[in-house]
């Protein structure tokens, strides 16, 4: 059971289905290798008015890498077409219990929303404890949702480059190791295997179990083992920019604020020219 402030409990969602000024979001998102179709599930069963944020389609159409942040025009406009208002209390989940609700939350409060906070277990939890769900597709009424990206929130691939040459933040891969040493091919045509000359690899896997955040203890010795050190500048990366959000919401659960989080991540880095390590690091 997480506690800290970035969850409300499936016993307080259930108390506050319906209220107002509250909306639910379920932000599903699978590996392509899954086959799974989120929204699909979605429309077969979700939370009682929750709505469906899609990641691949609140997205940047015009870049050629998966899932990367829109326009503030254009998320302001998916918002308030799902009724999601910047000054709602908004909870997020999935249906893997913590997964990609983080990349939704970390997504929503990027570009300006107040008060967003992650369902703790997710859909597996609330499920499991027989709380209702429906079926089919929820239309809110529209809300107003201004979108103003922090844009310090959102490393690009040079400000990554530039913070491993100078030393001014360190990179956290969230990866699975064996991604991380170059063992595994990459999934997605064009990348290459390894990771960022100089980033550390704390797996995203070590920060959830059984659908929850681990404990404050356990993300510290996580990041130790990885010779990161919280108290200075980190930036989050992954293979998409799905679960660097996962290790942001880690971290911000110990107290540390990761200065930004690297959007192209794995997938941009391992298709372009810029160097590439194997291995492990020591």
């Amino acid at each position: 059971m997480s506690s800290d402030s970035h969850f409300v409990s499936t016993e307080w969602l259930a108390a506050h289905l319906g209220a107002p000024n509250l909306v639910i979001v379920d932000g599903s998102w699978h590996l392509p290798a899954s086959g799974r179709k989120p929204h699909d599930e979605y429309r077969q069963a979700h939370i009682p008015g929750a709505v469906f944020f899609d990641i691949e389609a609140i997205a940047d159409a015009a870049s050629p890498l998966p899932h990367m942040l829109p326009s503030e025009i254009a998320f302001s406009a998916a918002m308030e077409s799902l009724g999601i208002g910047r000054l709602m209390k908004i909870v997020v989940y999935d249906t893997e219990g913590l997964f990609s609700a983080p990349r939704v939350w970390w997504t929503l409060r990027a570009f300006g929303a107040i008060d967003v906070v992650i369902l703790d277990g997710g859909f597996p939890k609330w499920q499991a404890e027989g709380h209702p769900v429906e079926s089919g597709d929820v239309k809110h009424l529209p809300s107003h949702f201004e979108a103003k990206l922090d844009r310090a929130w959102v490393a690009s691939m040079d400000d990554v480059a530039k913070a491993i040459a100078g030393g001014t933040a360190q990179v956290l891969d969230a990866r699975s190791p064996d991604r991380f040493r170059g063992d595994t091919p990459e999934l997605r045509p064009g990348v290459r295997a390894g990771h960022i000359p100089g980033s550390r690899n704390v797996p995203a896997s070590k920060m959830v179990k059984d659908g929850h955040l681990v404990d404050p203890q356990t993300v510290r010795a996580a990041v130790a083992a990885a010779g990161i050190d919280p108290g200075l500048p980190m930036i989050t990366s992954c293979g998409s920019g799905v679960t660097a959000a996962i290790l942001w919401l880690a971290l911000e659960s110990i107290g540390a604020q990761p200065k930004a989080l690297y959007d192209g991540s794995w997938t941009e880095w391992g298709s372009s020219t810029k160097p590439v390590a194997t291995g492990p690091v020591f």
